[in-house]
């Protein structure tokens, strides 16, 4: 792991980032058992657990940690809200309130704004309203909650960068920041998400868990041009890790 570390935060994390290259990509790897548990899952990622293992290594890193038990204590502190597993309502479902809180407790930093992001006026609220598709929704308790953090996410005003402007902005986004796809789709914030890597090529890439591809890739086309391929995709997010505070 000690060669791992590069000059900056933002390579040390592409650096995380590629030794996942070639892992499976799995959906749903934390719906599993009857009650919300720390799922540890290197065999099988998707978008989300993809860069919530890299930042959880990333801080153990930083910090000069060595232990199993340092990296599921980052991996909790990453995933729910305030570090706080206390059943499913508790993960950060909506990653722009992943976003949010990991802020709020020094791990990143959005920067849409910043780079000209701008704000979308938009109800999100798609758990509620197809929760037939959530297993652990059956449970009225949870329903209930999940409710009430979407009330909380309705307060917050959503920034994106629109997709027209990524490639002119490019080069104000660093290697290692976290990139999530902001999305059209009726009651959802983001479809997709990853990690930034400037390329051979002079362009900004992506480094993410494809569910198209199967597996942890770099796309094979600059971010901009990959995200045309996307029809509901309208833009992007982007939070720079600070990994200030544990």
């Amino acid at each position: 792991m000690e060669k791992t570390r590069a000059s900056s935060l933002g390579d040390t994390i592409a650096l995380v980032g590629q030794s996942f290259l070639g892992t499976p990509y799995v959906e749903k790897t934390l719906e599993v058992g009857d009650t919300e548990t720390l799922v540890v899952n290197f065999g099988g990622l998707d978008c989300t657990t993809f860069v919530e293992n890299v930042l959880a290594f990333s801080l153990m890193l930083k910090e000069q940690q060595k232990n199993f038990e340092d990296f599921t204590e980052n991996l909790e502190t990453v995933r729910y809200r305030n570090g706080d597993l206390n059943g499913y309502p508790s993960r950060l479902h909506y990653f722009t309130e992943w976003i949010r809180n990991n802020e709020k407790k020094g791990l990143v930093k959005d920067i849409t704004a910043e780079l000209g992001g701008v704000e979308l006026e938009k109800p999100i609220n798609f758990m509620g309203t197809h929760r037939d598709l959530y297993p652990f929704l059956t449970s009225d308790e949870n329903f209930d909650a999940m409710l009430a953090v979407e009330k909380e996410i309705a307060k917050e005003k959503l920034c994106y960068l629109p997709q027209d402007q990524i490639e002119s902005k490019e080069h104000l986004i660093k290697s290692g920041d976290i990139l999530a796809l902001a999305t059209s789709i009726k009651g959802l914030d983001v479809t997709h998400t990853g990690i930034a890597i400037h390329q051979p090529d002079g362009r900004l890439h992506l480094l993410h868990a494809s569910s198209k591809n199967g597996e942890v890739e770099i796309s094979e086309l600059p971010l901009a041009d990959y995200l045309k391929n996307i029809k509901s995709n309208i833009g992007i997010i982007v939070a720079r890790p600070t990994l200030l505070s544990l």
